[in-house]
């Protein structure tokens, strides 16, 4: 009997401890999680103010992280601002909200992390709110998509609360819109010191087919008799192109490229023209053609981009709308007229051609994986693995170059539409994206005079 007791009652914690873990696998797979992440040193400083006990202290257990992860922070490169830790696997996209107050990453799936049952494959970083702690002005808030699906691309559907989401799955790719409801108040009309959960608000699934979604990019429709509604542009891997209606996932047309393969696409700042990278040279157009009463009427060919001798990897639009850049394998970047009236066989004109100023070790000239351009028109930032470049849009002069930018190539880039606050002024940043799990925040160049 002396022996049995021992036995039963290790049982009994055992069993007691497999069920607590059971559980708690299980509502943290049904919960959305709120984290805080290494506090920068570098945006939007705040000093340090003594309370009364009006706020919690934090557990001083995480003081020795903090310290580790300042000395990691270090700066390899003067334009470099601030990394942004705490992704679980490598960041495949990230996007800017109009008012350049919050960033959405897409992560994904890390089947090695600690925790392996939760899945964080989205976050969304709130740069400066009134519901966080001043000494925290970062917020990760984990958003679990559903499973076996993992984000390819994201896109904000009009405000900071609304984020279109592209997931791949083996079932094909789905677009997922998740908005939050406003902080409850309460009756001193305070917000909770919580911040809300976002929900979805729309879905679609096997949008493209079982092929991924590459590009997802939206924009306030405001050209013509546009209603000023946010539409979002999707794009396969396939020849597939569509165009969704960002608040309410209404399917607004659709093109194919007819190209073998598109290689990325995008829409105009003002929602007239849609532009694709594909399989060859040619980049082709098509115009957003909008009814009187604001809604899209259809989307009709409108020309295309020659000149090029070889495949066209990345294109952006101007802020204007009106040119377009493109960059080629063919080592150089050319900048294009499309302000033309092409429905008079007008064609486009080329205004500028650059060599790409990139090259390997032997000399030989390298092609961009990604182009961005500043929302000034004046920067134009790019991509070759892990390299980042600043280019002079005007004179394609090389402004300043971070050859090891990220430990991993970079997969996304977004220039934050508006200035942000950083060291006691008003900065024109660009966030970078990579494989490293790593997303970082970047200082535009100063523009060198002619």
């Amino acid at each position: 009997m002396d022996v049995i007791l021992p036995v039963i009652a290790f049982s009994v914690i055992v069993g007691a401890l497999i069920a607590f873990i059971i559980f708690d696998t299980y509502f943290r797979k049904r919960k959305s999680e709120i984290q805080s992440i290494t506090k920068p040193e570098t945006l939007n400083p705040k000093p340090a103010s003594k309370t009364s006990g009006a706020k919690k202290p934090h557990n001083k257990s995480h003081s020795h992280s903090h310290a580790a992860d300042k000395d990691a922070n270090k700066k390899h490169h003067p334009l470099d601002l601030n990394t942004l830790k705490g992704h679980g696997d490598a960041v495949t996209g990230l996007c800017f909200s109009p008012d350049a107050r919050s960033l959405a990453t897409g992560v994904g799936d890390d089947t090695a992390c600690l925790i392996a049952f939760l899945r964080f494959i989205f976050a969304l970083i709130n740069i400066s709110s009134d519901l966080v702690p001043d000494d925290f002005p970062f917020w990760f808030l984990r958003i679990n998509l559903p499973a076996g699906g993992h984000p390819t691309a994201l896109s904000f559907a009009g405000d900071a609360s609304s984020v279109v989401v592209a997931s791949q799955a083996l079932s094909g790719s789905s677009l997922y819109m998740y908005g939050e409801e406003k902080p409850k108040t309460t009756g001193e009309q305070k917000p909770q010191g919580k911040l809300p959960l976002p929900e979805i608000k729309w879905e679609h699934h096997k949008v493209h087919d079982k092929r991924a979604i590459i590009t997802l990019v939206g924009t306030k429709a405001t050209y013509g008799s546009a209603d000023g509604s946010t539409i979002i542009l999707s794009s396969s891997e396939g020849t597939d192109i569509k165009l969704w209606h960002g608040k309410t996932g209404k399917i607004l047309g659709n093109v194919d490229t007819n190209q073998l393969k598109n290689t990325m696409a995008a829409i105009s700042p003002n929602g007239r023209f849609i532009a694709a990278a594909a399989f060859t040279a040619d980049v082709k157009v098509w115009e957003v053609v909008y009814s009187k009463d604001g809604s899209v009427k259809e989307i009709l060919k409108a020309m295309q981009l020659k000149g090029h001798k070889s495949a066209v990897t990345w294109l952006c639009f101007g802020p204007n709308s009106e040119h377009i850049i493109t960059a080629s394998k063919d080592g150089s970047i050319r900048i294009w007229n499309i302000n033309v009236r092409y429905h008079l066989d007008e064609d486009p004109k080329t205004l500028k051609v650059f060599p790409i100023p990139l090259h390997d070790g032997s000399g030989a000239t390298l092609h961009y994986d990604r182009l961005c351009l500043s929302p000034d028109g004046k920067i134009l930032a790019a991509t070759h693995g892990s390299t980042l470049q600043w280019l002079c849009a005007e004179t394609g002069q090389v402004l300043d170059t971070a050859e090891k930018a990220h430990d991993g190539d970079i997969t996304d880039m977004a220039w934050a539409p508006t200035t942000i606050p950083m060291e006691n002024k008003q900065m024109v940043v660009l966030a970078t994206a990579s494989t490293d799990k790593k997303v970082k925040l970047w200082a535009a160049p100063p523009l060198h005079s002619s």
